[in-house]
């Protein structure tokens, strides 16, 4: 089940999916200046995460993740936001990313149906 809004300022889709027996809310952002992604399993934000494409002369993008707020120690949320990231620096529409994650269940395949879920309802 999702919905979308136009109103201003802010332009947003929101989504609930069952993820291995846990709820998990999403909501997508799209602001002037940057894309919000929150995914929750425990009704508040978790680990805040900020991803950018670096800009440079290569041909490859390079991007730089970082948490900003909570668990440093997880592999699995920086490489989620990264893909995200590398899915947004390909549209026309490439802002920076801010993500946040506050999930029960931090598995692989928890955070691969996030990051399908979040490309599929993408606003950009």
């Amino acid at each position: 089940m999702g919905s979308s809004g136009e109103a201003f300022p802010v332009s947003y889709k929101q989504l609930s999916l069952m993820i291995k027996g846990n709820k998990t809310d999403v909501v997508i952002s799209k602001y002037d200046d940057h894309f919000l992604v929150i995914a929750s399993q425990i009704g508040s934000m978790g680990t805040i995460i900020q991803a950018r494409k670096e800009e440079g002369m290569s041909i490859d993008p390079t991007f730089s993740v970082s948490v900003l707020f909570g668990k440093r120690d997880e592999p699995m949320i920086v490489a989620c936001a990264r893909q995200l990231i590398a899915n947004v620096s390909n549209s026309s529409a490439y802002r920076p990313l801010v993500l946040s994650l506050g999930l029960k269940d931090h598995s692989s395949e928890t955070l691969k149906i996030i990051v399908a879920a979040v490309i599929e309802n993408r606003l950009w």
